[in-house]
Protein backbone atom coordinates (compact mmCIF):
# COMPACT_ATOMS: atom_id res chain seq x y z
CA UNK A 1 0.00 0.00 0.00
CA UNK A 2 1.57 3.14 -1.06
CA UNK A 3 2.47 5.76 2.01
CA UNK A 4 0.56 8.69 0.31
CA UNK A 5 3.52 11.36 1.38
CA UNK A 6 2.20 14.96 2.65
CA UNK A 7 4.01 17.15 0.64
CA UNK A 8 6.78 17.65 -2.80
CA UNK A 9 10.57 17.09 -0.98
CA UNK A 10 11.26 19.89 -3.21
CA UNK A 11 9.09 22.81 -2.15
CA UNK A 12 7.17 21.47 0.60
CA UNK A 13 4.03 21.95 -1.00
CA UNK A 14 0.80 20.56 0.88
CA UNK A 15 -0.02 17.01 -1.77
CA UNK A 16 -3.02 15.73 0.26
CA UNK A 17 -4.29 12.23 -0.66
CA UNK A 18 -6.89 13.32 -3.41
CA UNK A 19 -3.99 15.69 -5.03
CA UNK A 20 -3.94 15.23 -8.79
CA UNK A 21 -0.71 17.18 -9.08
CA UNK A 22 1.48 14.60 -7.05
CA UNK A 23 4.06 12.74 -8.44
CA UNK A 24 5.89 9.48 -7.28
CA UNK A 25 9.17 7.35 -8.41
CA UNK A 26 9.20 3.75 -7.85
CA UNK A 27 10.45 4.03 -4.28
CA UNK A 28 7.46 6.90 -3.33
CA UNK A 29 9.73 9.51 -3.27
CA UNK A 30 6.79 12.61 -3.64
CA UNK A 31 6.56 15.71 -5.57
CA UNK A 32 4.17 18.58 -7.27
CA UNK A 33 3.83 18.87 -10.71
CA UNK A 34 5.54 22.34 -10.91
CA UNK A 35 8.60 20.90 -9.58
CA UNK A 36 8.91 17.53 -11.49
CA UNK A 37 8.22 19.97 -14.58
CA UNK A 38 10.70 22.70 -13.76
CA UNK A 39 13.12 21.65 -11.84
CA UNK A 40 13.21 17.66 -12.44
CA UNK A 41 12.67 16.62 -15.54
CA UNK A 42 10.46 14.04 -14.22
CA UNK A 43 13.17 12.37 -12.63
CA UNK A 44 13.32 11.59 -8.97
CA UNK A 45 16.45 13.13 -8.02
CA UNK A 46 16.83 10.58 -5.29
CA UNK A 47 16.87 7.23 -7.56
CA UNK A 48 16.96 8.85 -11.15
CA UNK A 49 13.41 7.04 -11.76
CA UNK A 50 10.68 8.44 -13.66
CA UNK A 51 7.95 10.31 -12.30
CA UNK A 52 4.64 9.76 -12.48
CA UNK A 53 1.02 10.55 -11.19
CA UNK A 54 0.49 9.35 -7.63
CA UNK A 55 -2.95 7.37 -7.69
CA UNK A 56 -5.47 9.25 -5.71
CA UNK A 57 -7.00 6.69 -2.60
CA UNK A 58 -10.55 7.17 -1.99
CA UNK A 59 -11.69 9.19 0.85
CA UNK A 60 -13.71 6.40 1.95
CA UNK A 61 -10.62 4.42 2.80
CA UNK A 62 -8.60 6.74 4.38
CA UNK A 63 -10.10 6.14 7.93
CA UNK A 64 -9.06 2.56 6.84
CA UNK A 65 -5.82 3.09 5.31
CA UNK A 66 -4.33 6.60 6.21
CA UNK A 67 -2.31 8.53 4.29
CA UNK A 68 1.09 9.47 5.54
CA UNK A 69 2.03 12.75 7.97
CA UNK A 70 5.62 12.20 8.15
CA UNK A 71 7.00 15.21 5.86
CA UNK A 72 10.28 15.17 4.11
CA UNK A 73 11.69 17.93 2.33
CA UNK A 74 14.82 17.89 0.85
CA UNK A 75 15.57 21.47 -1.44
CA UNK A 76 19.02 21.03 -1.62
CA UNK A 77 18.24 17.97 -3.66
CA UNK A 78 16.20 19.00 -5.89
CA UNK A 79 18.38 21.28 -7.95
CA UNK A 80 17.77 21.03 -11.66
CA UNK A 81 17.96 18.28 -13.72
CA UNK A 82 19.41 18.44 -17.55
CA UNK A 83 17.28 16.25 -20.06
CA UNK A 84 18.98 13.12 -21.05
CA UNK A 85 19.25 11.47 -24.68
CA UNK A 86 16.77 9.23 -22.47
CA UNK A 87 14.38 11.78 -21.13
CA UNK A 88 14.33 14.83 -23.44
Amino acid sequence: MLEMRPNCECCNRDLPPDAPMALICSFECTFCQDCAQTKLNYLCPNCGGTLVTRPIRPARLLDRFPASEQRTYKPEGCLAIAPSPENP
